[in-house]
């Protein structure tokens, strides 16, 4: 072999061992920063791992950042560094704070329609498709783990305090948890997690009541708090006065006193639907979830409930490969039986019509019909401005506001107009400095 032919063929065994070496074209990451725990930190991670086996372009890399509020704060903090991630997941009431953080999102409708892929608002359940879209209808995240609240019964102490059936109205819930108080539940006979939630947001929404002004925010930031209303009055002064021998017991704002349920020291408590799976692994007791009390001399009432749970936010500033994965990775999510399936496993709800009509179809709720309950709620009625969902600025914040208020009154040290009255009051001072600076 010549010099030239001995060139010339370690320059193509070269040239195959450099091929052979590299990959045959480069994968796109994804980061996907989430508030998931225990068994639904699982099934993102199922979701990220099976969207990365379908295909070899993009991957999904899903990283837990703690709690909600965490997640937001992480997220926005990374954007201002300027290595936010692609994706990030953002419960509900953190929408208004997504949305005046200027040039830090990419709005989905937007994202979708620009990469080509389908994406059809209306396939949404309508209760979610407003809390997540503008005044316009264009939505801004896409919806991912949604929920509602309920009221968890436990038949076992409602017999043996000689209830019947687990009870529909106010009235029935104060007079039950007295009776449950009196028959072996000495510390609590009622209770509930996520305080604010129950007894202002989806209290107002059930009754067909405005939080504030202006579709409670959906339709601008200049909006004013108005949940100091008679009805809302008379549920607080009931609380107040069942919480001085505990047939009312405070559980905190979150929901860590959930654990009262299970354990059997609060017979009946309201808090998330998605407490579903904790329930069947932890309750020794027979169980059922009922719909929401309501005030049967409230006009209309019920009507229907609003979403708890988060959604899905796209980050801006990202390449375009970014957000061609992005897209298909929603698309990839969107999936009927793919959603059916994880409103199945995971306890939230199916956002879109046709996973609800598909695991309806199946006899799923028959079997599980503390599934459906939450789904009922939310479509009770067509959302009105009242109960389309809410938008305030900072909630995070006015929620421990509003909390404080109330724990005020449950301890005697305020009455309940008056907590109420300052609860609001100091809600639209936290209001007016957001809008403030949102409109900067």
């Amino acid at each position: 072999m010549s010099v030239r032919q001995f060139s010339a063929a370690t320059s193509v065994l070269a040239m195959m061992a450099f091929a052979a070496a590299s990959p045959a074209h480069a994968v796109t990451e994804i980061q996907w920063w989430h508030a998931m725990t225990g068994p639904n930190n699982d099934v993102v991670n199922k979701l990220a791992s099976d969207f990365n086996a379908s295909q070899s372009d993009y991957k999904i890399v899903p990283t837990f950042k703690g709690s909600y509020a965490d997640t937001l704060n992480a997220g926005i903090a990374a954007f201002r560094a300027g290595n936010a991630p692609g994706i990030m997941q953002v419960f509900e009431v953190g929408t208004a704070t997504m949305m005046a953080a200027k040039g830090a999102i990419k709005p989905v409708s937007e994202l979708m329609k620009e990469e080509g892929e389908p994406f059809d608002p209306n396939s949404y359940l309508p209760a979610i498709t407003g809390y997540y879209s503008t005044s316009k209808g264009d939505m801004l995240s896409f919806p991912f783990n949604s929920s509602s609240m309920v009221m968890w019964v436990n038949l076992d102490a409602l017999k043996k305090a000689g209830i019947d059936a687990p009870p529909k109205t106010w009235p029935d819930v104060f007079e039950d948890a007295k009776k449950l108080h009196a028959a072996g539940n000495p510390t609590c006979g009622f209770s509930t997690g996520w305080v604010t939630w129950a007894l202002i947001e989806q209290f107002n929404a059930w009754h067909n009541l405005p939080i504030g002004t202006k579709a409670n925010g959906l339709d601008g930031f200049d909006t004013v708090l108005e949940f100091n209303s008679p009805l809302e009055t008379k549920l607080l002064e009931n609380l107040v006065e069942l919480q001085k021998d505990k047939s009312f017991d405070y559980s905190g704002r979150t929901n860590t006193g959930e654990g009262r349920f299970t354990s059997g020291e609060c017979a009946m408590f309201m808090t998330s639907s998605a407490f579903y799976p904790n329930v069947k692994a932890n309750a020794k007791f027979n169980y059922t979830a009922v719909a929401m009390p309501y005030f049967p001399e409230a006009k209309g009432a019920p009507q229907n409930s609003i979403i708890g749970g988060a959604s899905l936010w796209v980050m801006g500033g990202k390449s375009k490969e970014e957000y061609k994965g992005i897209a298909k990775f929603f698309t990839f999510l969107s999936d009927t039986d793919r959603q059916a399936n994880l409103h199945q496993v995971s306890g939230y709800l199916p956002i879109t019509k046709a996973a609800y009509e598909k695991t309806k179809a199946s006899g799923f709720y028959e079997k599980n019909p503390i599934l459906e309950v939450p789904l009922k709620e939310l479509t009770n009625k067509a959302p009105t401005e009242n109960s389309r969902g809410l938008r305030f600025g900072g909630m995070v914040q006015m929620r421990d506001v509003w909390s404080e208020e109330i724990e005020a009154a449950l301890a005697g040290k305020k009455s309940a107009k008056d907590a109420l009255d300052t609860a609001v009051s100091r809600g639209n001072q936290m209001l007016r400095q957001f809008e403030r600076t949102a409109t900067k």
